[in-house]
């Protein structure tokens, strides 16, 4: 009979506290969510219209109780890795690979997406300074492919020098991305539509007539399945618990404060935009060219302030990165630790205390879905994959928090986030019933839409690399048995530290 193997030091290192880890999973969750996609919405799903809010509210819903099934987990299985270690020890060894590979090949394309649409903002930037030159050099292709790339490859370098470094890089930069958010926010609210209009009318543009609404059941459930993507990054926090102090505490208490302060600064940020640029014009300028929410606001405000408000945009892009690489390079740790992927991803760098393998493979994922954006030209294919991988994801954890008391009782005692069984029950439920419904609306209009190429589709894209990852987790489990491992006894309990 097998036993668990002998537990030993992983080599990371508890030094993230409640501050640290809010603001990974705030940085994490703040950049294009807040302004690219609400008003690039109005291409992706037309006629969404002034619906905008309304499906952000109908997305924070099952965002919130997928947030709370992960504080509930975290507060029992503070481990590297987290929404593998949760569903693994609360399911089954391949449900908490299943879920937390979907996590990792999402985030890592989002990651390479986010890195590509960085540029952009940068030469928005120059543009507003009136540095011509350097604008017209950042319209080209292969500088934004180059520029990409060395941001990523950048932030890869600063999470491979350990936790403190990132804490150290995101606090600052999260500051930055607020005070300039806040510059949006009043920009926004202190002008009106009739303002916009004439603003348009001395640059002899006409705002284009009001169209009819469309029907609410027909754009704003697809519209809150996109929009639940800017609710995606708190999960960084439970992927980092294996370098958390004090984690049951901390862990649920910062992805409650994400949440919280995200949420509120959403629901602002976009209001106060749609509160002076008329839906219907977003609407007609997302047909012809990529829109953000500076770029909308920028012709209101000085030149000066217009710098502030598109640099704010840029470094809440850039602060999306660090975050996310810590997240996704501890989903390949935990898989290695436990012998469901290859060893070598378990490798500790003995200087930093990083997980050093595992990032630079996550990176390369990260590096193909910058190449991936550059090639088609358009980067919402790379959101639609996320929002796939991310609701199987939290689908997943929502059934780990009920299947947990049947399948590992100690664990689940051990939870101290709503303690209650069944107000478990009924938010895991709930969870389960609305995300569900959010992933079935985005893949119905995910495979109703008109592409050329099967591999412009999010979901089979999604179902293919999940055989591939499925396949590497089957070969590395019977090594693992050949070799004497008892992989079921090893996800009775948790990790070592």
């Amino acid at each position: 009979m097998s036993t668990p193997p002998v537990s030993r030091p992983t080599g990371l290192r508890r030094e993230l506290g409640v501050v640290a880890l809010a603001s990974t999973g705030i940085c994490s969750m703040v950049g294009a969510g807040i302004n690219i996609v609400p008003f690039a919405l109005q291409r992706t799903v037309p006629g969404v219209g002034g619906w905008v809010l309304v499906a952000y509210a109908l997305a924070a819903i099952p965002a919130v109780l997928a947030a709370l099934c992960y504080a509930m987990l975290g507060s029992a299985m503070p481990r590297a890795g987290g929404s593998y270690v949760y569903a693994s020890r609360a399911i089954s060894p391949y449900a908490g690979f299943l879920a937390s590979f979907s996590q990792w090949f999402g985030l890592c394309i989002a990651i390479g997406v986010v890195s590509y649409v960085i540029p952009p903002f940068l030469r928005d930037i120059a543009a507003a300074a009136q540095w011509t030159t350097v604008a017209t050099m950042l319209e080209q292709r292969p500088l934004r492919l180059g520029l990409a790339l060395l941001l990523l490859w950048t932030f890869v370098f600063v999470n491979l020098r350990g936790v403190r470094a990132v804490a150290n890089t995101l606090m600052p930069l999260m500051l930055v991305m607020f005070v300039c958010g806040g510059l949006v926010i009043v920009t926004g609210f202190s002008h009106s539509v009739e303002e916009y209009v004439a603003l348009l009318a001395a640059q002899q543009r006409a705002l284009p007539p009001e169209p009819a609404p469309a029907a609410f059941w027909t754009v704003v459930p697809p519209a809150a399945a996109i929009l639940f993507s800017s609710f995606i990054g708190f999960d960084a926090i439970a992927q980092a618990g294996g370098e958390a102090k004090n984690p049951s505490r901390s862990i649920p208490l910062a992805i409650g404060l994400t949440i919280a302060v995200v949420g509120a600064f959403y629901f602002l940020f976009t209001a106060a935009v749609y509160h002076t640029v008329p839906w219907w014009h977003v609407a007609a300028e997302s047909q012809v060219r990529d829109v953000t929410a500076p770029g909308l606001l920028s012709p209101l405000a000085s030149p000066l302030v217009a710098i502030i408000m598109v640099s704010g945009a840029a470094v809440s892009l850039i602060n999306d990165l660090p975050g996310m690489l810590l997240g996704v390079s501890r989903l390949c740790f935990a898989w290695a630790e436990d012998g469901v992927f290859p060893q070598a991803l378990a490798r500790v760098h003995p200087r930093y205390g990083s997980p050093h393998v595992a990032l630079f493979v996550s990176a390369l994922l990260a590096t193909i879905g910058i190449f991936g954006g550059h090639f088609a030209g358009d980067f919402f294919l790379g959101v639609d994959i996320l929002v796939t991988a991310m609701l199987v994801n939290f689908i997943i954890m929502a059934l780990s928090v009920l299947r947990l008391p049947a399948h590992n009782p100690s664990l689940a005692r051990a939870m101290r986030v709503l303690p209650s069984r069944p107000l478990q029950i009924v938010v895991a439920s709930s969870a389960v019933v609305l995300l569900s419904i959010l992933l079935a609306v985005h893949t119905w209009r995910d495979l109703h839409a008109d592409v050329s190429v099967w591999y412009a589709r999010s979901t089979p894209v999604w179902f293919v690399v999940m055989v591939i990852g499925s396949t590497v987790y089957w070969r590395e489990t019977r090594a693992l048995a050949r070799r004497g491992g008892d992989l079921r006894a090893i996800t009775s309990v948790l990790p070592p530290e």
